[in-house]
């Protein structure tokens, strides 16, 4: 099954919804759950088990519909924390990607009352414990720690299992897609793909459009 980030989802009732992100369990290299959303609506994302998702011939549907799909678990949180403090975990939810919301700054009319907001707003994604979460600018770096570029998904077989990551490579100009084979990834993280071949190997390797 290809899980390419940001492509269309479909539910069992025909409501449309889009491939947002994705969790993993690392170790085992398996993908646990999607993060579903309504196109432009973060604030509505769900996370969705991958059982329940399955490819056709014109994309992912899930065994779904859009009711059930909007009582699963909400992904985004907000939280207004002291800069470099990292939202609260607990024993069933950890933290996922992270997003600073900078708000804009005004030059007070009387410079003696200017006063500095240690605090910033935060906008994240609660994931299972001990599991981590991809999206689309995920970086990607080779085992020499060149960045090679970003994730763009992942084929799975059975039970979420992780077949290949499928990386995005190039600019404005010209991109390539190339599938990395599971035994290349030397770690995942939140954000963040580390792999166990070094730059120069990714010439060898097949694209994936």
């Amino acid at each position: 099954m290809k899980l390419d980030l940001g492509s269309r989802v479909r539910c069992s009732d025909g409501a449309e919804r889009e491939l947002a992100d994705l969790v993993v369990d690392a170790p085992a290299k398996r993908v646990t759950h999607l993060v579903v959303e309504p196109a432009g609506k973060r604030e509505a994302a769900r996370l969705v088990p991958v059982e329940l998702a399955h490819e056709e011939a014109d994309g992912v549907t899930l065994s779904c519909t859009s009711e059930v799909l909007d009582g699963f678990d909400p992904v985004r949180e907000f939280a207004y924390l002291p800069a470099g403090e990292h939202p609260e975990q607990d024993d069933k939810w950890g933290v996922g990607v992270e997003d600073v919301l900078v708000a804009p700054t005004y030059a007070p009319l009387d410079p003696t009352q200017a006063e500095f907001d240690p605090n910033v707003s935060v906008v994240y994604d609660r994931v299972p414990k001990g599991e981590v979460e991809l999206r689309a600018s995920s970086d990607v770096y080779s085992a020499d720690e060149h960045h090679v570029g970003c994730v763009h998904g992942l084929d799975v077989g059975d039970a979420g299992a992780i077949g290949a990551l499928v990386l995005l490579r190039g600019h404005l100009w010209w991109k390539r897609q190339i599938a990395v084979p599971a035994d290349a990834i030397e770690s995942l993280e939140t954000d963040l793909v580390t792999l166990g071949i070094p730059k120069s190997a990714l010439k060898s390797l097949p694209s994936r459009g």
